[in-house]
């Protein structure tokens, strides 16, 4: 029966996607208006979902690759929905989705899922709960900001193409589009930084043979000298405009390798930042 209706969700997210693209191609409202409810159902669905699974283990979904994919997943969509309510961003919940259908997909259709429970109940700990929690809501963040840095482009692209149409006046201006970005990265890092630091922590304590140089922590030093040199480029040497979204898009597309790639080099890292 949950089967079934993982699978009906499923289905209904890439319903949702599907209309949020005919809404981006067409400017078609009542597409939107469609897409922004099934998504609210589908959200609703894996919201039961996760604690569902929160019951059926006596603990919180995080510890193994596919349960980290399905709560980025969720963090996503979440984040989407409160954004699209919130501030009326236009195409941020459809370019959001895209991404968080992928990361669902990977989660579903992926072999990863496979993994041996026994080991991920011999992680547990509240301080490793903590660590991957602010991780992944950090990459939430990083991954909103993204968007938003992607929609700046498309903007800037259109401006410069004088292309004026619908699609131009229901995103937000330049202005807007930038600052959002800029917010999502001033509250991702932070919050990245001390879900490496609690990270580095765990590992001192339950980790025998602890190296700085594995190809993770490496990986996770390198995510956060990507976002602080974002930073730097822009309040300290002024840089605005296309130049620091392009930045921004490269160090989101950075911070993906990391997630997938270092991961898998690493000695003792199951997944996390």
């Amino acid at each position: 029966m949950l089967t079934r209706l993982y699978e009906l969700s499923v289905l209904l997210y890439a319903l949702s996607v599907s209309l949020y693209f005919i809404d981006f191609l067409h400017h078609n409202r009542k597409a939107n208006r469609i897409a922004f409810w099934l998504l609210s159902i589908v959200w609703v669905f894996q919201t039961a979902f996760f604690l569902f699974r929160i019951a059926e283990t006596g603990r919180f979904p995080i510890l193994t690759m596919s349960e980290g994919l399905y709560f980025y997943a969720w963090v996503l969509i979440t984040l989407s929905l409160a954004i699209n309510r919130l501030l009326r961003v236009d195409f941020i919940v459809f370019f959001t989705n895209v991404l968080a259908f992928f990361m669902l997909a990977l989660h579903t259709f992926a072999p990863i899922h496979d993994q041996p429970e026994a080991a991920a109940e011999k992680l547990i700990s509240e301080l490793l709960m903590i660590h991957i929690t602010m991780a992944i809501l950090a990459y939430g963040a990083f991954s909103l900001s993204f968007v938003f840095s992607l929609l700046y482009m498309i903007q800037y692209h259109l401006l410069k193409q004088k292309k004026w149409g619908k699609r131009l006046l229901r995103m937000a201006d330049l202005t807007k589009l930038e600052e959002m970005s800029h917010v999502l990265n001033l509250i991702g890092l932070p919050m990245l930084l001390l879900g490496i630091i609690l990270g580095l922590i765990w590992a001192y304590i339950k980790i025998e043979h602890f190296h700085w140089y594995d190809a993770k922590v490496l990986g996770s030093f390198s995510v956060l000298a990507v976002y602080s040199l974002y930073f730097y480029k822009r309040i300290v040497q002024g840089i605005h405009g296309k130049a620091i979204a392009l930045w921004n898009i490269g160090s989101f597309l950075f911070l993906l390798v990391n997630f997938f790639l270092f991961g898998s080099l690493s000695k003792f890292h199951l997944w996390y930042s």
